[in-house]
């Protein structure tokens, strides 16, 4: 049962342990701590550091799943060979191509999202016009640099695995290196009393007079996807080294690294800021920078995200 398509020719095993944790985080972390943190703060107030941890228990328990399959079933097709291996063609079938629309839909939006943070620094430095950076929904021709983030990013994918991954291990090196930027200017600036009141929309998911639904829950529906991404490694076990002891670390490693980065830059954030002075902000992160006078920084933590986000991608 450890390869569900016996016939098929084998994939180069490049890839160990740090590796994969690298492409776990590098799937993890991006678009959801830079951007979801404002969005769960204007659900949750300050106990969006419990929704943080509610969704990575529950995407941590699919983890260990994913951790124990890819260990026995170590083939490069993620949910799609293990379906097929238990349950039949027809089935795994049906997984992958769900899989490839979700990558896809995915793909797309980190691309949008990237292509956000890069517009204004495109506009500014090379004068290119914001018509060709935004879609037709936001009053523009076409999101040109969403399109050649993605062309960019699988142009890296063909030239092999080991190039690949060894250029991810650099890009996350560098985000969590900005992250770690933020963390130390925002400290300095935690007050307790921004966590006052702690929860201020409750427990549950109710909804708001203003229409939204609000609590810790809503926040954690929210933030459940900002720990996806740990499938991804599992797609890679037809190319790694020693499959049955690197995937499980890889798989849950990564998800403990990411939890741990998510509370920490919430803790940071929240305690150094009321919460509703960056709550759905584009840019939170960022925005937090600037409002504690550490504008270099803020500059540094935008130009990083258009540096480090395509791991996402990847």
């Amino acid at each position: 049962m450890g390869d569900a398509s016996p016939s098929s020719p084998a994939l180069a095993r490049n890839l160990s342990w740090p590796h994969l944790i690298a492409m776990g985080v590098g799937a993890i972390v991006g678009t959801g701590i830079l951007t979801l943190i404002g969005i769960g703060a204007d659900k949750a107030g300050p106990a969006v550091l419990l929704s943080f941890l509610i969704a990575g228990f529950v995407c941590a328990c699919a983890a260990l799943c994913y951790a124990e399959m890819a260990s026995t079933i170590n083939t490069s097709g993620s949910a799609y060979g293990y379906t097929r291996a238990v349950l039949g063609q027809t089935i795994g079938w049906i997984i992958g191509w769900s899989l490839i629309l979700e990558y896809s839909l995915v793909v797309s939006a980190v691309a949008v999202s990237w292509s956000g943070y890069a517009a204004p620094l495109l506009h500014d430095w090379l004068g290119v016009p914001m018509t060709l950076m935004n879609g037709p929904h936001a009053g523009g021709v076409a999101n040109i640099p969403a399109l050649v983030i993605i062309i960019a990013v699988a142009g890296l994918l063909l030239l092999g695995t080991s190039k690949s991954a060894t250029f991810n291990m650099v890009l996350v090196a560098i985000k969590l290196s900005a992250l770690a930027l933020f963390v130390w200017f925002a400290l300095p600036h935690f007050d307790t009393a921004n966590l006052v009141p702690f929860s201020p929309y409750g427990f549950g998911s109710t909804m708001s007079d203003d229409g939204i639904e609000r609590g810790i829950m809503a926040a954690a529906a929210i933030i459940f996807s900002a720990f996806y991404g740990f499938d991804a490694i599992a797609t890679a076990g037809e190319e790694t080294k020693n499959p049955k002891r690197d995937l499980p670390i890889g798989i849950m490693g990564s998800m403990v690294v990411c939890a741990l980065i998510y509370v920490v830059i919430a803790l940071a954030a929240l305690g150094s800021t009321p919460f509703l002075t960056f709550a759905n902000s584009p840019e939170p992160l960022a925005l937090i920078l600037r409002l504690i006078e550490q504008p270099g920084a803020a500059h540094f933590l935008a130009v990083t995200a258009v540096i480090t986000l395509p791991t996402v991608i990847m």
